[in-house]
């Protein structure tokens, strides 16, 4: 059996069983072929879709059903492809998590369903021979009464050559998706930290054209899809956004940024890291999320704090979230921070917040962290959500956990971008 489509999701089992290295290491596989592989990440991860980059050498994009929502999914998929000879999915958790049930929405399944694509399902095959079996079953059965098709498994943490035979052998055997390709048990890791995998930056990407072994040819087509436009408004035509970033303020969404440029907003970077200063002709401010844990010393000394303190001051619009909050308010364990925001935040070996949240108003996003808020007196809430953190607002700072999703409401994003008559003090 041959592989012929062009687009594939890598589902893992469950959290753990190697689906990054597996992904990975087939994009640098297919990669060393000459292929053109677009890249892709289900679910509100950040750190993937960097690994992503390196191995491709192009931008790796986040598409699910539930914060990005499945047309635009699809739309994304279909423009980003354009040009590439196969397309990669790094799934999230396994197969069939979501955010309820059994393959219910933000689920790899229900992305898959809603794409029509084939799955390559990841094994961990540590310590299994024939229990592999039941276990592809199970899986196969469930994606079968779904719609799915999983097309091939890739087993991870494999023994031996004599152990892969064992397993394509079973596979075929009682008629299941076949092994198109296997990973050495003694195959190089990625290091992880709280929020997960460290950034490239920080490690190279290794090689893993050793430990994988591909069973079955990836035949690949050049993508013929028509190349979908994004759609372009005038939200925020002429207006200059600020977008903190550097090793401490990563977590940004590609669309996001593409989001601002297509609704006529011009992005200029500044890197808090640095000392640089908000740009004097900022119109609005963003300060996404990160480590600022990681960097307390120079983000004390940073001439930024107090630049951005300045801006906030003016009324001037701002979007503050998870770390680009905390280092408005007045410390980050106990060292001292810009001091915009009556409180103090304290990091935690546990996890404090997880979930996909949405606004009333619509946007949707991700809330993911480790440290907690400690806030003295009231403050004014800057969402209005069912469940997660509204944050807190303060003339035109909005400024909460949440990682926010820009296209999933642009009418109402473009407003937190743009000053507002009515200033709120706290």
């Amino acid at each position: 059996m041959s592989l012929s489509h062009h687009t594939y999701l890598l589902a893992g089992t469950q959290s753990g069983c190697g689906k990054t290295t597996a992904t990975l290491a087939l994009m640098q596989h297919l990669k060393a072929e000459g292929k053109v592989v677009a890249p892709f990440k289900s679910g509100p991860d950040y750190l993937d879709p960097m690994w992503h980059q390196v191995a491709c050498g192009r931008i790796s994009y986040n598409i699910d059903t539930r914060m990005v929502g499945a047309e635009t999914s699809q739309q994304l998929l279909a423009e980003k492809s354009h040009g590439a000879d196969i397309s990669i999915i790094e799934g999230v958790m396994g197969l069939f998590d979501g955010l309820k049930g059994v393959g219910g929405v933000g689920s790899s399944a229900d992305l898959v369903k809603q794409l029509d694509v084939p799955v390559l399902l990841v094994v961990s095959a540590k310590g299994m021979s024939g229990s592999l079996v039941p276990l592809v079953e199970g899986f196969k059965t469930r994606a079968d009464d779904m719609g799915l098709s999983i097309a091939g498994v890739i087993a991870n943490h494999v023994g031996s050559e004599n152990h892969a035979k064992i397993l394509r052998e079973l596979l075929d055997d009682f008629d299941l998706p076949p092994l198109v390709a296997w990973i050495n048990k003694d195959a190089p890791h990625l290091p992880e930290r709280h929020l997960g995998l460290k950034m490239p930056n920080e490690w190279d990407l290794p090689d893993f054209s050793d430990c994988l072994h591909v069973e079955k040819p990836f035949l690949t087509t050049k993508n013929t899809k028509e190349e979908v436009l994004p759609v372009c408004g005038e939200l925020l035509q002429n207006k200059t956004i600020a977008v903190a970033k550097d090793a401490a303020f990563c977590f940004i969404y590609a669309s996001n940024i593409e989001w601002l440029e297509n609704q006529g907003a011009k992005v200029q970077y500044f890197s808090p890291l640095a000392g640089d200063a908000v740009p004097q002709d900022a119109d609005a401010l963003w300060l996404p999320g990160g480590y600022p844990e990681l960097h307390l010393d120079a983000l004390r000394a940073s001439a930024s704090l107090e630049s951005m303190a300045d801006f906030i001051e003016s009324d001037k619009p701002t979007l503050a979230e998870c770390g680009g909050m905390m280092i408005l308010g007045k410390s980050i364990d106990d060292v001292s921070m810009a001091g915009v925001l009556p409180c103090d935040f304290m990091m935690q070996d546990k996890l404090a917040g997880l979930g996909y949240r949405e606004e009333a108003s619509g946007v949707r996003g991700h809330e993911f962290h480790h440290s907690k808020r400690e806030s003295h007196g009231e403050v004014i809430p800057a969402f209005e959500l069912n469940r997660g953190d509204g944050g807190i607002r303060y003339q035109q700072l909005r400024a909460s956990y949440v990682h926010w999703f820009f296209p999933s409401n642009s009418n109402e994003v473009a407003s937190w971008f743009s000053h507002e008559p009515n200033t709120l003090s706290i």
